[in-house]
């Protein structure tokens, strides 16, 4: 019988335990310790030995916290320490510029394995302020770009929407999109707008605080334009997205294909917005002890290392697995230290949970990966984060295709269009959204009806003639806006890096052991470098192709199965 809830106990026995104590005492004196480093001017090799420590230390105490605050958010005492340990590390941000000009000073090549670090501190130097306005940057961002990032969060948690005399929370109204009845889908959507409209000015203002504060940051500390820092905090070239963008651009009549094809099923002759996630197909129940074996087994056969962690998180109690009351949702993995994860899902009986298990152990194997790698050295960009998740995921969904009833293959192949429809499709035009937000956005605020044509403009580029009606609010309801800044294409590169790497292992019988290697280095190399050491080139668009012909013929097996 699989244990649902997780056993935290080989972390710490408790908060009052003197292992939690002399880990928490260890941390705030790995902090001191790097500090009075930096002040020295000590050798590049005591910093970054310094560096590995604290991220070994804090490493088990951020996930024990943070595990037992999400698994029961009445944990008061979890949720206390967890703000005094966020506390903590204010010590260790306040060291960030210090750090980085020291590591900027360093010579590359006497890093060994950490020249990224040394690198990228080169690269970053050359953009900061001087000490006292970086310094005077971050205390503002409290009452400016993180205090309006807040009021979307604290706004949009609180709107409700009307439907059928009903007052829901508009996240409820949003789940009535995966309804199979298309009237109370539409309800949804119309219930939706109306309650958008009426908090459309408070948003904007926000929006425009969040952006105006950031273009005023880039162009101080020199940026070419507001892009430029994100495309260095993933870790990418400018030319690598172009290429990403342009095999994007090629693919969209491919989804425009699939939207056809299903508004074909639903009996339409275009889908409208509140069609995108609607059910097509029927599906069975999965047994958790179902998904264990088939997870276990169809991974086995293709990337053994990844069932082996999979089989350890079960088997070891890694994952807390079922839904309950004062549990967040969703589905998480984070490290907690050793090359093990903690997970934490709302499993249901379905095989959309089934891979989204999957996907998550995918992380648990990658964080087993990283475990080879010095801890400085184990931070991974979005970018790259989502390889073996996307590895497994896809391994997963392959197999159950292979033996699913005609109905289940439906839904199961409809549900992972679907989403890839959302990484590819709509978050291209989230990106040309926010693009064109930040070029106006460095003349004067813009008001709610210019957002909204924006979003209707971008939405028209990414959909084309595929789509009868759009969603003008968009740039309301994604939280990223507010928060970092063009928070949107590393998703669709992870989502085809990850699936053009899984057609180069179809075509590689020893696969496994290079791709183990290309997780472990994922935090030690920036993506064309790591791109190239396993043969890929990121910067052509032939490579993004690669992940997006296994799209491709999910959609021609679609046509298939529904012609």
């Amino acid at each position: 019988m699989t244990e649902t809830t997780w056993d935290l106990t080989p972390l710490f026995p408790g908060l009052e335990s003197p292992e939690f104590r002399r880990a928490w005492e260890g941390v705030k004196g790995r902090i001191g310790r790097l500090k009075g480093l930096l002040e020295g001017e000590a050798p590049l090799a005591e910093v970054l030995a310094a560096l590995d420590a604290l991220q070994e230390e804090a490493t088990p105490l951020w996930a024990y916290l943070y595990a037992r605050f999400t698994a029961n958010t009445q944990d008061e005492a979890a949720l206390a320490k967890l703000s005094e340990l966020e506390m903590l590390f204010l010590d260790f941000q306040r060291l960030r510029p210090r750090l980085t000009r020291y590591l900027a000073l360093q010579e590359p090549e006497e890093a060994g394995p950490y020249r990224i670090l040394v690198v990228e501190a080169k690269e970053e130097a050359l953009h900061m302020m001087p000490e006292g306005e970086e310094v005077l940057a971050a205390e503002l961002s409290l009452s400016g770009r993180q205090a309006w990032s807040k009021l979307h969060e604290s706004l949009t948690s609180q709107i409700a929407a009307r439907v059928d005399g009903e007052e829901l929370p508009i996240t409820k109204v949003r789940n009535l999109y995966f309804h199979p009845e298309e009237a109370v889908r539409k309800k949804a959507y119309e219930a939706e707008l109306k309650a958008w409209e009426a908090h459309e000015v408070p948003l904007a203002y926000a929006l425009n605080g969040v952006k105006g504060e950031a273009s005023v940051l880039h162009r101080r500390r020199g940026y070419k334009d507001d892009l430029e820092p994100s495309l260095l905090r993933n870790r990418i070239r400018r030319k690598t997205l172009l290429a990403l963008q342009e095999a994007v651009r090629e693919a969209l009549p491919l989804f425009r294909r699939y939207f056809h094809l299903k508004a074909k099923a639903l009996g339409k002759e275009r889908l409208d917005w509140w069609d995108l996630f609607a059910p097509i197909g029927q599906g069975r129940r999965w047994t958790l002890e179902e998904a264990r074996r088939f997870i276990r087994e169809k991974l086995t056969a293709f990337v053994p290392g990844a069932a082996q962690v999979a089989e350890a998180a079960f088997a070891e109690r890694w994952m807390d697995l079922l839904p309950r009351k004062g549990k967040v949702g969703g589905a998480y993995c984070m490290p907690r230290g050793g090359g093990k994860s903690l997970i934490l899902a709302n499993y249901e009986e379905s095989f959309e949970s089934v891979s989204t298990l999957a996907h998550e152990l995918g992380h648990a194997y990658h964080n087993f990966a990283l475990a080879q790698a010095p801890a400085a050295l184990r931070e991974v960009p979005m970018t790259l984060a989502e390889t073996a998740s996307i590895m497994n995921e896809t391994l997963v969904v392959e197999a159950a295709l292979k033996e699913a009833s005609p109905e289940e293959g439906l839904l199961i192949l409809d549900a992972y269009l679907q989403g890839a429809a959302q990484v590819v499709v709509d978050i291209h035009s989230r990106f040309l959204f926010e693009s064109w937000v930040f070029q106006k956005r460095k003349e004067r605020e813009l008001s709610p009806r210019e957002f909204k044509e924006l979003m209707l403009k971008a939405q028209e580029e990414a959909y084309g003639e595929a789509l009868a009606t759009r969603h003008p609010y968009m740039w309301a309801v994604k939280g990223h806006y507010y928060g970092a800044d063009f928070y949107n294409y590393p998703y669709t590169f992870g989502l085809l890096f990850g699936l053009a790497v899984y057609e180069a292992a179809k075509e590689d019988p020893g696969f496994a052991e290079g791709y183990e290697r290309l997780l472990a280095e994922s935090g030690m190399h920036f993506a064309e470098e790591l791109g190239r050491r396993f043969g890929f080139d990121l910067e052509s668009p032939a490579f993004w192709r690669k992940g997006l012909k296994v799209l491709a013929d999910k959609v021609e097996a679609l046509e298939e199965r529904l012609s």
